[in-house]
């Protein structure tokens, strides 16, 4: 299959396209820098320079890849703007769902977060409603307005190349103490799972799923065992601040009724390759 992968040199990007490659498909990929080109070219790709927010030069671009399916993976994190990363999913989104109308392709699969639900106890399936109103909310309505949309909902991400590596923006906050462990649950996925994930997900069904691994856990659980295995003191414990999120603990149940498994069915596991 001929793909358009937006994001070739993000945390996810530069990982799913060789897997891409090795899968057989034709890949072009988009980086913001002209210093990224040799090394997107390296893995496999056919390299182009466009920011998403180049509406004109964006549509040209994907009109030109003869793509049958936008794989959208951009994320605007790399230093922490929250802001940037939300107008990203909005706007960004919108541009990308309007160059792949444009271009007649009708299939995208986009990058989502799994952490979109009210607090609760009880596991959170794709069937039910997420925080309404939120940029998620709004970019997995775009991809929707596609006539083919698959929504990838990622846990947090951690392994090579994330925050979580030794290294990373949390392992530092980690290692100084700087972080604490609350009860806030969270829903955890190895980045090469996520990767193997949605290379599996080209040949499901449209709709949204869940790529998280099989055990939620709250950070007074996860965190002291991350903490021990990237060789960082524990982590001092605090309640919940007024007003945050106590989390859910999400369902993985459909995405492995389609055929996908973790390697780490558990961040216990996964840790200890971080």
């Amino acid at each position: 299959m001929r793909i358009f992968l937006a994001g070739g040199t993000g945390v996810l990007g530069s990982r799913l396209l060789p897997a891409l490659v090795d899968a057989g498909h034709e890949v072009t990929a988009t980086t913001r820098r002209a210093e990224s080109l040799t090394r997107l070219a390296a893995l496999g790709a056919r390299p182009v320079v466009v920011d998403v927010y180049d509406s004109d030069r964006l549509a040209g671009v994907v009109a030109d890849s003869g793509a049958e399916l936008v794989l959208h993976e951009l994320t605007d994190l790399g230093e922490y703007d929250l802001d940037a990363n939300a107008r990203l999913r909005r706007e960004g989104t919108a541009n990308l769902v309007s160059a792949a109308t444009a271009a007649g392709i009708d299939r995208m699969i986009v990058q989502s977060i799994a952490w979109v639900f009210p607090d609760g106890n009880t596991p959170a399936h794709e069937t039910e409603p997420i925080i309404p109103g939120t940029a998620v909310d709004e970019m997995e309505r775009l991809a929707a307005s596609l006539p083919h949309a698959t929504v990838l909902r990622y846990g947090m991400l951690y392994g090579p190349g994330t925050w979580y590596e030794r290294g990373g923006r949390i392992a530092r906050q980690v290692a100084e103490g700087a972080l604490a462990a609350t009860p806030a649950v969270t829903s955890l996925v190895h980045v090469d799972d996520a990767v193997a994930a949605t290379v599996l997900a080209i040949g499901w069904p449209d709709g949204v799923y869940h790529v998280v691994d099989d055990e939620p856990a709250a950070g007074t659980e996860w965190l002291p065992v991350y903490a021990a295995a990237i060789g960082a003191p524990a982590p001092p414990s605090a309640p919940l601040a007024p007003g945050a999120p106590a989390g859910r603990p999400i369902s993985n149940a459909k995405a492995r009724a389609a055929g996908w498994s973790p390697a780490y069915a558990s961040w216990r596991v996964g840790f200890r390759d971080t």
